[in-house]
């Protein structure tokens, strides 16, 4: 049966052992499975020793394909084997190696031998894609991994910490649990339904209901809840459940975490880059308050997290956190891959985007460095408009991007929220994250991009 060899080796900057503890702890599979791809972990047995599991479910042109894991061996601090029990191929081993360098770098190895079913002609049909969707894999998994434990090694000294995060279902909470445990910390949840497990709390700010008892003793909070914004249109009664699940949320928790007897030390809040309005001139953290619902909405969501005075608060305006796993992007990516897509209005307006790990990155940064509080934007150093955002993200997925959406259709389809959420926005400058040092992993959006879709660089030599 023909099988196919898919190597790629990594230098990073971290010691072997730290990139295997990185592999084996929880979350590090959903840090490394790609945006692009419709994977689910269903279950993965705690550590990488021999006879372990995971249990993965994925989504092919609608089928849905079980997935399990074995591994098949481990050399603790130096790599680890896994075979597919159970799945879409014929045969798969995947040898992770990490190579020591010395005590502050290594080399990350992996190596994937697999064959698809239907022996030759299978090969014929089906090889040369499923080697390029691995190498696509494998590219991706290092640059994460990479850039993971770089953050992480920045402040290896500090010690575990107990984390609440509400919003942990969302598009930036599942991405950030996931990174927190993988950099070895203890994560709780808030949650609105039954919690299903012992790291979980309850609460429903709707009713003002919150288990206050369990709250006690955080080191830290995150709070990333909040109302979609762009899941329809702005009645009067969807511009209330927005504001409503800021800030009214805002305020239930701010006030259940003052009245702690060992109350966190730190509180980050998530806003929005929303609070500026609409404008031609850039704007950064010592910008006032611009108009409309939008920036409304952040200024009374900011003053509530503010309320919080038993510790350190700051407060992150996030831009367009781009992923195809959800947000903006996910819904821009169905018109632009059929070559339907162009810009919005005159296509002047600002796009304030940034990377969904560089959100995550930065939360984390808030979290651990103790000279950060008040307001910081996060949002790429690389201002583009609505128009250069569009051809970009054309280019990358090499299509057309000529269908201009007319201003006034959008007025009349969409409303107020047309308005603000796609024909409105500005310049928005991360003035204080560069002050602070922060270097971001993905500062260019067409880089951004090709890391996000898995779209290789024109030029040769890179992935």
């Amino acid at each position: 049966m023909p099988s196919v060899r898919v190597s790629l080796k990594t230098r990073v900057a971290a010691a072997a052992e730290k990139v295997y503890q990185w592999h084996e702890r929880p979350g590090a599979l959903e840090r490394l499975i790609p945006p692009w791809e419709s994977i689910e972990v269903l279950h993965r047995d705690p550590g990488l020793e021999a006879g372990t599991r995971v249990y993965l479910r994925m989504r092919k042109c609608c089928v849905k394909v079980n997935w399990i894991a074995e591994h098949l061996s481990c050399n603790p601090g130096r790599g680890f084997v896994d075979i597919q029990a159970r799945g879409p191929f014929a045969s798969w081993r995947h040898n992770h190696v990490f190579h020591p360098l010395d005590g502050a770098n290594s080399d990350l190895e992996d190596t994937i031998d697999f064959s698809v079913r239907g022996g030759w002609l299978g090969h014929l049909l089906f090889g040369r894609c499923a080697r390029v969707q691995t190498e696509r894999m494998l590219a991706y998994r290092h640059r994460v991994t990479g850039h993971d434990l770089a953050c992480i090694g920045r402040y290896s000294d500090a010690p575990s910490l107990r984390i609440l995060v509400s919003g942990a279902s969302g598009l930036v909470g599942a991405a950030l649990t996931a990174f927190l445990r993988t950099a070895g910390h203890r994560v709780w949840t808030l949650t609105r339904g039954v919690p299903t497990s012992i790291e979980s709390i309850q609460w429903d700010p709707s009713k003002g209901e919150i288990d206050a008892e369990k709250l006690e003793n955080f080191d830290a909070v995150v709070h990333l809840a909040g109302e979609n914004v762009a899941s329809g249109l702005w009645t009067d009664k969807k511009k209330r459940k927005i504001r409503d699940s800021r800030v009214e949320g805002t305020k239930l928790l701010v006030d259940a975490l003052s009245q702690l007897t060992v109350p966190p030390k730190t509180f980050v809040a998530a806003s929005a880059v929303g609070y500026y309005g609409n404008g031609e001139e850039p704007v950064d953290e010592d910008s006032p308050r611009g108009a409309g619902f939008l920036a409304a909405v952040c200024e009374d969501w900011e003053a509530a997290a503010s309320d919080f005075d038993r510790g350190r608060v700051v407060r992150l305006r996030l831009g367009v956190v781009l992923s195809p796993r959800g947000g903006a992007l996910r819904k821009m990516l169905p018109a632009f891959r059929m070559g339907l897509a162009g810009p919005l209005g005159a296509g002047k307006q600002g796009f304030p985007w940034v990377a969904l790990d560089d959100v995550v990155y930065q939360i984390y940064h808030a979290l651990m460095d103790s000279a950060l509080s008040g307001p910081y934007n996060v949002v790429a150093p690389d201002t583009v408009n609505n128009h250069s955002f569009t051809k970009t993200l054309g280019k990358v997925l090499r299509r057309p991007t000529i269908f201009h959406a007319p201003a006034f259709a959008i007025n009349g389809l969409l409303g107020e929220m047309g308005r603000e959420m796609l024909l409105e926005g500005r310049a928005v400058v991360p003035k204080r994250l560069e002050e602070a040092g922060y270097g971001f992993a993905y500062p260019r959006l067409e880089q951004c991009l090709r890391h996000l879709l898995g779209r290789r660089q024109r030029h040769r030599g890179t992935s």
